[in-house]
């Protein structure tokens, strides 16, 4: 085994304790736990197994070499953690979006009330 590898192993350890803590002080939902857990033991796989692993991929796609099927996956798996955060400040953006309105709803409800109290007085 390689010094990387050594390397690699305790910092994805490193992170998985982390994620653990996360959720641990409810910081984490659990499905995000579960998601980033799966994704921290399988990099904690590729990290114990890299050419037995880059191997399998590069027949199992076609490619010359196996590192560049580590670098395939590498980079399909970071279009999904993009698309992953993409959907999470859309929804966040929807839901500030339709909180103001509530708030301008309201704001311009209590402003006519006011006036409607200094017309009487």
């Amino acid at each position: 085994m390689y010094a990387v590898q050594y390397m690699a192993i305790v910092v994805v350890l490193a992170l998985m304790l982390y994620v653990l803590g996360k959720y641990g002080k409810k910081e984490f939902e659990w499905g995000d736990f579960l998601f980033w857990e799966v994704i921290l033991l399988g990099l904690l796989i590729v990290a114990i197994f890299p050419l037995e692993i880059a191997n399998e991929i590069r027949k199992l796609l076609g490619l010359g070499r196996g590192l560049d099927a580590l670098f395939v996956i590498a980079i399909g798996l970071s279009y999904l953690l993009i698309l992953k955060v993409y959907v999470a400040v859309d929804r966040t953006e929807r839901e500030i979006t339709e909180l103001t309105r509530k708030i301008a709803i309201e704001m311009e409800e209590i402003n006519r009330r006011l006036e409607e109290i200094d017309e009487k007085l």
